[in-house]
């Protein structure tokens, strides 16, 4: 009987290694490079060298290869700001060399909670650059993700693994947006018990996974078996992918719907459908299927625009909505109305502009949402946005409310120019005060004192601007009231974010460009220009 090398007890580095041809791995920007994150010390965490971001060149079974590996003992492998710009930088480069011509196949280890909440806004910014250009490699080449076990993969990064090609688990692997202990925070124990590991394993791991067809294949923790699987995906080459398949998830997420429950009463006042209503006055209304998501085509600046919105909604199918998150439904809906926008403009020389109105609560929270996949139905909205900017559409985001979590990644984040309102009421994180501080084991206190050393860490939109993500804050006399004068105004202001938009060729990278993102994201560049130098070693 042959003893099986664990895959899953190794760590990122040898977990990288170890899936490379032997004596062809090199290892770019590793612990002698000294990148380790700027933000944690001034919260008392000991920084890493690497920062827990692996990334590793060579060749698998003789084809050019790069693995890119989370090492989940540190940060519980979450992306803050060198880890996010070591991975997109590495894919920034995968990409450039298939659009060239050279094949480089890219391998992923998922290992990670998701944001790391200790630098909580430019994880979130990282990761949508990451999803952003995971959606154009997998174009060229398929892209292979391995879910081993440990940490598992969770939070925005979950909603990442809905974007590549083929997923690869073990049963110890877990895939899930929010993960058990947020639940429960959030949501309370009568929806997750989060003792309940049995219950978690069963409804989130690995086997159930593959069986729902939100993962493909289904591996022992074998490091032989891993490489097997690798080459079995790479020959099958590049599928119909899931995060595109809107019919047929979309029909299993509407017969899960449990129908509105007794009593759910939405929030009397929206943010969102205020200004909704205000800027798409006069326009032509767009039919949607999901109550709470809207949409509408109005002109700005002499051309056609398409508004899309999220909001409360007292009838919707899945309760944990009602208040405005982003769910199944929402995500899969957001997904159809931006694809049949790129339909609509397919034949036309210029397309048309399309507003992500702001006012997100959060994603939503609960066991129905997990046990069916709102990792991909946020996926399948990045997805249609992502290939809309690359079809030609500006995205232009206007926060005019709350933009939290995966919620602000399925609709704003892939904001190719970004406007907000300058409004003190505005939050911007990774997660909510309480379960942060749940997750990080600190008191709500203490991250409001860190909050004033590391502004990505904190919830406010003027610390969100100093990242450079936002392009303009905009202000009026009564933001919960807009007036027909202010509603113009937004629109001059969309027309200008829209051609600005155009003259960069819509692309994210727009961020590290800005005199905000110049200055608090330098390490980002700073990541991308070391990458290109050690490529070719």
């Amino acid at each position: 009987m042959r003893i099986e090398q664990s895959f899953t007890e190794l760590s990122a580095r040898e977990r990288a290694f170890a899936l490379l041809d032997a004596g062809s791995a090199r290892e770019l920007l590793g612990p002698f490079a000294h990148l380790k994150s700027p933000h944690l010390l001034g919260q008392g965490i000991v920084a890493q060298n690497d920062d827990g971001m692996i990334v590793v060149r060579g060749a698998f079974r003789g084809a050019d290869a790069v693995v890119i590996a989370m090492e989940g003992k540190f940060q519980g492998g979450g992306i803050g700001e060198i880890a996010g710009a070591k991975f997109a930088a590495a894919l920034e480069l995968v990409l450039a060399e298939n659009q060239a011509g050279r094949k480089v196949q890219p391998i992923i280890v998922m290992d990670t909670g998701g944001v790391r909440l200790q630098e909580a806004n430019l994880g979130l910014l990282a990761i949508a650059e990451i999803q952003d250009l995971l959606v154009q490699v997998r174009s060229f080449v398929p892209v292979i993700a391995l879910i081993p076990g440990k940490v598992g993969c969770f939070g925005g990064m979950s909603m990442t693994s809905g974007l590549f090609s083929y997923l690869i688990m073990t049963r110890e692997g877990r895939l899930t947006l929010n993960g058990p202990e947020v639940i429960e925070q959030e949501a309370g124990r009568g929806e997750w018990d989060s003792s309940d590991k049995a219950f978690t394993y069963r409804t989130i791991g690995g086997a159930h996974r593959v069986e729902q067809g939100l993962a493909d294949v289904l591996v022992h923790d074998s490091l032989r078996e891993m490489q097997e699987a690798v080459a079995a995906c790479m020959e099958k080459g590049i599928p119909a992918h899931r995060s595109t398949m809107l019919e047929h998830y979309r029909a299993l997420v509407d017969a899960a719907a449990p129908g509105p429950a007794a009593g759910q009463t939405a929030p009397a006042h929206s943010r969102g459908r205020v200004w909704f209503e205000a800027l798409t006055k006069g326009g032509t209304p767009v039919e949607t299927t999901v109550g709470s998501v809207l949409a509408a085509d109005i002109t700005v600046g002499g051309k056609p625009c398409r508004v899309i919105a999220v909001v409360p909604d007292a009838n919707t199918a899945y309760p944990r909505t009602v208040k405005g998150e982003v769910g199944l439904q929402q995500g899969w809906e957001l997904a159809r109305i931006v694809r049949a926008t790129m339909e609509e403009d397919k034949d036309k020389a210029e397309k048309r502009a399309i507003t992500a109105l702001v006012d997100v609560p959060s994603q939503a929270y609960g066991y129905r949402e997990e046990y069916n996949g709102i990792f991909l139905s946020c996926a399948a909205s990045v997805n249609a946005y992502a290939d809309a900017r690359h079809a030609g559409h500006p995205v232009v985001t206007f926060i005019v409310g709350n933009a939290i979590s995966g919620a602000f990644l399925a609709h704003g984040l892939q904001g190719s120019y970004m406007l907000s309102l300058d409004d003190e009421t505005i939050t911007v994180h990774a997660m909510s005060k309480k379960s942060a501080a749940r997750i990080t084991k600190r008191s709500i206190a203490d991250m409001d004192d860190a909050a004033d050393k590391v502004a990505a860490i904190a919830y406010d939109i003027h610390s969100f601007n100093r990242l450079g993500a936002v392009n303009k804050l905009l202000c009026f006399a009564d933001h919960d009231h807009p007036t027909d004068a202010d509603a113009e105004a937004v629109k001059q202001e969309l027309a200008a974010g829209a051609a600005a938009s155009r003259s960069w060729g819509n692309r994210l990278s727009y961020r590290l460009e800005t005199p905000n993102g110049a200055d608090y994201r330098r390490l980002s560049a700073e990541v991308r220009r070391r990458m290109r130098e050690a490529w070719n070693g």
